[in-house]
């Protein structure tokens, strides 16, 4: 299902061909550091450089006889460079092609990443200047709390959003590893200029030490903050979804013209797209623990990690992409509803006053456990009785000693939960 929403620019960088073209570009850097070094002649070079090709149908066919994947690849690649194919691949060993390989593919889809997360800060900056001073309840354990903006909320989703980006961008620079150094990562049949020619070509680290492979905990910290972009892309749909429940109303996923709800049910008006992105966002966990499981291995190496990372790695770039892009499109079509949220404020008859009219009495020279008590039973009162809170306030003498009626009014101004609102914007850096 997934395939056909997937961004071409993203699904690329996967692609057979693509990964294939990455491998004969390293094959063909390190035979020009092996000229460099004086060990290749330079007209082997050029020629290798001119023939060096593949064909992908041809691959398979051999490596369904080889059941080796860069064996069958380097078979192909020889079978139109000829004689001088004795110089490709020489002194390195597979995962030296394949890891190196991988990072390339890693780093530029964490790229596209993070043009999305980029792209989803700016719409969220949008939305939270345009409704800063829209109040709506705010909400603890699923029940009313204290008023907040609506503004306030997508500030919260930027700042989250923004923590992302700096951690996919140290995902990326945690990624750009390569490594060529050969079977246990000694460079016996190699030499380390090798692997520092190839790396700064590819704008790659070289890395600093190695087994066979380049160390999967690398690979663990990149699914890792995939993961977590994918759990905050679930935590907002989350609340999206929530505030479209029929009795809360007060945002309300994009719904086009000629969409169906329901197959049963014509009113069917649901919020598809957020149930698609936390169901996903669990895929993308899950993938993060096969990486954690492929960081312990054999020795220098064994290759249990290698069939699930086909898997995993290029699923959980496309998967995060789609997600991000959907819930970009999600916020942009976003259907809210001021008045809703003014009504949901009034259900409680003003019961999230209470605080203020806590501290205020503590202010008066009450202990706190004595102002709560007082508080607090009018409250119950309201809640049971069904009657409005500061009506309640206004007739209990015990309160009335210590607040004059315009002291109250003062307190159950709603205005006032929203005077801080510019300072936090601007300390996010919105405003």
């Amino acid at each position: 299902m997934i395939s056909r929403y997937t961004l071409p620019k993203i699904a690329k960088i996967w692609k057979e061909e693509e990964k294939l073209a990455i491998w004969l570009k390293i094959e063909i850097l390190v035979c020009e550091a092996w000229v460099k070094l004086g060990k290749i002649p330079e007209d082997a070079l050029k020629e290798i450089k001119e023939k060096a090709k593949f064909d992908i149908k041809r691959v398979k066919e051999i490596e369904k006889d080889v059941k080796h994947d860069v064996i069958a690849f380097l078979t192909n690649v020889a079978e139109y460079v000829g004689p001088y194919s004795r110089y490709i691949h020489l002194g390195l060993t597979s995962s030296d092609i394949l890891d190196t390989g991988l990072a390339m593919q890693m780093v530029s889809a964490a790229q596209i990443i993070i043009k999305d997360l980029e792209e989803l800060m700016d719409v969220l900056k949008e939305k939270a200047r345009e409704y800063k001073g829209t109040l709506m309840m705010g909400r603890t354990h699923g029940i009313h709390a204290e008023p907040i903006s609506l503004g306030l909320k997508f500030a919260l989703w930027y700042e989250e959003t923004k923590r992302n980006l700096q951690r996919i961008k140290e995902a990326k620079e945690e990624i750009a590893y390569g490594k060529i150094s050969g079977a246990v990562g000694t460079y016996t049949h190699l030499d380390p200029f090798i692997e520092d020619y190839v790396c700064e070509k590819l704008n790659l680290n070289p890395c600093k030490v190695s087994s066979q492979i380049i160390q999967r905990d690398r690979h663990a910290f990149y699914l890792a903050t995939l993961a977590i972009i994918a759990s905050s892309l679930n935590k907002f749909s989350l609340q999206i979804r929530s505030l479209q429940q029929t009795e809360i109303r007060e945002l309300e996923e994009g719904f086009s013209k000629l969409q169906k709800g329901s197959s049963a049910m014509p009113h069917k008006r649901n919020p598809i797209i957020c149930e698609r992105i936390c169901g996903l966002a669990r895929l993308i966990r899950g993938n993060l623990q096969v990486a954690l499981e492929n960081i312990p291995l054999w020795g220098e190496r064994d290759i249990s990690h290698s069939s699930c990372e086909r898997v995993i790695i290029p699923d959980s770039t496309i998967l995060v992409d789609y997600i991000l892009n959907k819930f970009i499109n999600v916020l942009k079509n976003l259907s809210i509803y001021p008045k809703n949220m003014e009504k949901n404020i009034r259900i409680t008859k003003g019961l999230f006053y209470s605080q203020r009219l806590l501290l205020a009495l503590v202010e008066k020279g009450l202990f706190r456990e004595e102002a709560y008590r007082m508080v607090q039973e009018n409250a119950m009162r309201c809640w049971k009785e069904n009657r409005d809170f500061k009506k309640l306030i206004k007739q209990d003498e015990r309160i009335k000693k210590y607040l004059k009626e315009e002291e109250i009014d003062y307190i159950f101004e709603i205005g006032y939960y929203l005077r801080y609102t510019d300072e936090i914007l601007d300390k996010v850096g919105i405003l």
